[in-house]
């Protein structure tokens, strides 16, 4: 699902917001969560799951295309995990999706 597929999802199920209240408040929450990972923060939403930062190291990699050695520097990248919740609604719906087979 993309961010307009999820925008027009709660229009329907909201039909007393306006779309544009809704992209605004979907937005907000979006902007929140970058804000918060930016500053180190992590997020949690609870039953969803955890938003953090993680830490890669510099190394040195390889240019795939020419085989010579790159330095890579440090860096930070988003880290997502799964709730319990919703690990465990993935996991029924998997479930009951092989059983239907």
């Amino acid at each position: 699902m993309i961010k307009s597929e999820l925008i027009n999802r709660l229009a329907e199920r909201n039909q007393h917001l306006t779309q544009r209240d809704i992209e605004r408040i979907v937005g907000t929450i979006f902007d929140e969560i970058a804000n918060a990972l930016s500053r180190g923060d992590r997020v949690e939403l609870r039953g969803f799951g955890a938003f953090s930062v993680k830490r890669r190291p510099a190394r040195t990699g390889r240019n795939p295309r020419t085989g010579t050695a790159v330095e890579v520097q440090e860096k930070f990248v988003p880290f997502f995990k799964t709730g319990k919740e919703l690990r465990q609604k993935l996991n029924l719906s998997a479930k009951q999706t092989a059983d239907a087979e």
